[in-house]
């Protein structure tokens, strides 16, 4: 580690609560930071909708879920994906945003600026003609990703896979601004060590058994009341282990099934890692973080659901590559575990595929970027 008396460098990151995922990878460049360069940054994080943005932009994160379930951001996202579509559209609300634009600016001095949002990126670059600032594009879109997230004028472009590295140079980026890193996740679910058998033992769950983790988010969103009673009905020779968040209504639903296999449900958890470590089977949405942390521990995927458009091209990934199976029905998803079931080599040739596509170093590798932007870090 480095380290140095200097004045700590600021960095803002820009972000929004559409989805989790932006606010998760944040977090976790962050921790990156503070484990690879110690009282070397002062970070900020800025919801450039909600603190800054004008009406109806301001509304971006409660606007996002019912977009996404009645199809409205399906159709945004096809018509506006597009090189020439996204500046004419950037041009039509550039003068709407421009006084947002340079507040948030004014109001963050800072040496840095790390976008991790595709619809901030060329308003922010309009905005910093005048007075620039090192800017750096973290895509957090894994495969599907938007021509938004791709504006010439960042100094790097960090994305998480090269199919990602590719679409940013039909979109015009040059190749050498474009750096293939991953997604970046928590450290925890790289660096904590689970032994295996005795989380299930602590926890009351089969020592034997295959375990299938069925998880919907912070929120407990999706089917998973569908999937886990399908599942139970299927009598499979396993056990199912239930995360509903913090939907308190789905968890009491499900406690009071009348289960056929060994089943363990739980509310909303901070000790994720330790659940994907003790389990051998993921079923999950198609979100690109919950898809790295399942690569990363290795866990083969049945994909339930998807936001159409900008997780398309993750369920292509996940199947192109061998790492898990498309059910978007419940008598799917029992059919595919049935499968893995029957068929253990065939689970194990899926996982084995998983760790060879994680790519674990990724939020340490993106605070390394930071830092040589940052001027730092040659002799990390």
């Amino acid at each position: 580690m480095t380290t140095s008396s200097a004045e700590p460098k600021r960095v803002l990151f820009l972000f929004s609560d559409t989805g989790g995922g932006h606010r998760a990878a944040t977090e976790a460049i962050i921790e990156a930071l503070d484990l690879e360069f110690p009282d070397q940054f002062q970070t900020f994080m800025v919801d450039f909708f909600r603190d800054y943005f004008p009406i109806p932009y301001r509304y971006a994160p409660e606007l996002y879920p019912p977009m996404t379930k009645y199809g409205i951001w399906r159709l945004a996202y096809r018509t506006s994906d597009g090189r020439v579509r996204t500046r004419a559209l950037t041009g039509m609300q550039y003068p709407y945003l421009r006084r947002a634009a340079h507040r948030l600016l004014r109001e963050n001095p800072v040496d840095l600026v790390v976008s991790v949002h595709p619809l901030v990126n060329s308003t922010l670059a309009r905005a910093m003609r005048k007075e620039p600032l090192p800017f750096i594009t973290v895509v957090t879109d894994m495969v599907s990703t938007h021509a938004f997230w791709y504006d010439r004028h960042a100094d790097q472009i960090v994305v998480p896979t090269e199919i990602a590295k590719e679409r940013g140079i039909h979109f015009g980026i040059p190749a050498e601004k474009l750096e293939v890193v991953g997604l970046p996740v928590a450290d925890r679910f790289v660096s904590l060590p689970v032994d295996k058998a005795a989380w299930r033992a602590e926890h009351g769950w089969d020592l034997t058994l295959p375990t299938a983790l069925l998880v919907g988010g912070g929120d407990g969103m999706g089917p998973l009341r569908r999937v886990a009673k399908a599942i139970n009905e299927a009598n499979l020779k396993l056990q199912l282990v239930v995360i509903c968040g913090r939907n308190e209504e789905l968890k009491a639903d499900l406690a009071a099934v009348e289960w056929n296999i060994p089943a363990h449900i739980y509310g909303f958890t901070k000790e994720m890692p330790q659940f994907m470590s003790a389990a051998d089977v993921l079923i999950t949405k198609a979100g690109p973080g919950t898809i790295s942390e399942g690569f990363i521990k290795g866990l083969p995927l049945i994909l339930y659901s998807k936001v159409a458009g900008q997780e398309d091209g993750n369920v292509r990934y996940v199947l192109e590559n061998g790492a898990g199976v498309w059910a978007p029905r419940p008598r799917e998803v029992v059919e595919a575990l049935r499968a893995w079931v029957d068929n253990p080599d065939q689970r194990l040739a899926a996982s084995q595929v998983c760790q060879a596509l994680a790519r674990p170093n990724a939020s340490r590798e993106i605070a390394r970027i930071i830092a040589a932007n940052c001027n730092l870090g040659e002799n990390h």
